[in-house]
């Protein structure tokens, strides 16, 4: 199996270096609203587009621009600083952190056997998917989206309320798919995401928190994959730059324990 046609999206909003295996495609998002930012890579405010969302939908943009304007055999969405990691202990030891990302001759023998590839799964173990949210952010948000659900997607509620149980999810948009089921998973995620941000009133939150469907997008993958029963692998993630595991540690428990909503990203 080898020389697949291959997308996958780097959603970048500045300048920064990114990997430079031929199937990954730095897309500006958000280009529409600061088109001078980025002037040499692709733009998802070209064809098809909700470029202006990006305030709200974060990488979505890219991955929904992908999703009307490439038709690639294999597509998928990573980010500028969060990639799929190389499965070779070697490479992601090295201290060149762009040698860790996973490579299109490590790629191929995964989509043979499996038609999506996602990252491994975030454990909280103290807390469930419900109420880590509600520690940290807009519990609201879950409720509008199980009546969006019920109303537009019946059979999908059962998994979303044992998403909420759990104490793990893969996050981050991240996934890599056939274009089948990633054209399929656009076709059922986007309405959703437009519905729900009609219902829910943003006009008072801050700009961290208006980035909603973004992290309701992060549930929604899993409860697709699980309902329609898709087989997948998955792969662990890995950072371009290093991650201050201290401030994400003491946010996520002032969360739990104090009621400390975060109002940044870590």
């Amino acid at each position: 199996m080898s020389g697949l046609d291959i997308t996958i999206a780097v959603a970048m909003h500045k300048p920064y270096a990114h990997a430079e295996d031929t199937m990954y495609l730095p897309v500006h998002v958000g280009a529409d609203l600061h088109p001078e930012v980025l002037t040499n890579i692709a733009g998802d405010n070209t064809g098809d587009n909700i470029s202006q969302l990006n305030p709200y939908f974060s990488e979505l943009t890219a991955m929904y621009w992908l999703w009307k304007n490439n038709d690639s055999d294999y597509k998928g969405i990573v980010h500028y600083r969060r990639y799929f990691a190389s499965p070779s202990l070697r490479k992601r030891l090295s201290p060149n952190r762009f040698d860790r990302i996973l490579t299109r001759q490590e790629l191929e023998p995964l989509l043979a056997g499996n038609n999506v590839v996602l990252p491994s799964k975030r454990r909280y173990f103290i807390e469930t998917i419900y109420s880590h949210y509600d520690h940290t952010l807009h519990v609201d948000q879950l409720h509008q989206t199980r009546n969006v659900l019920k109303d537009m997607a019946p059979e999908y509620v059962g998994a979303w309320d044992a998403l909420m149980k759990k104490r793990s999810a893969h996050i981050f948009n991240m996934m890599i798919m056939d274009r089948a089921d990633f054209n399929a998973y656009c076709e059922w995620l986007f309405p959703i995401l437009f519905e729900l941000a009609h219902r829910i009133d943003a006009s008072s939150y801050s700009a961290f928190h208006a980035r909603y469907p973004g992290r309701i997008s992060e549930m929604l993958l899993n409860v697709w994959i699980n309902t329609n029963h898709i087989s997948y692998k998955t792969v662990p993630t890995v950072y371009t730059e290093p991650v201050n595991w201290w401030n994400k540690g003491t946010g996520f428990l002032k969360a739990k324990f104090f009621k400390k909503k975060y109002d940044a990203s870590f």
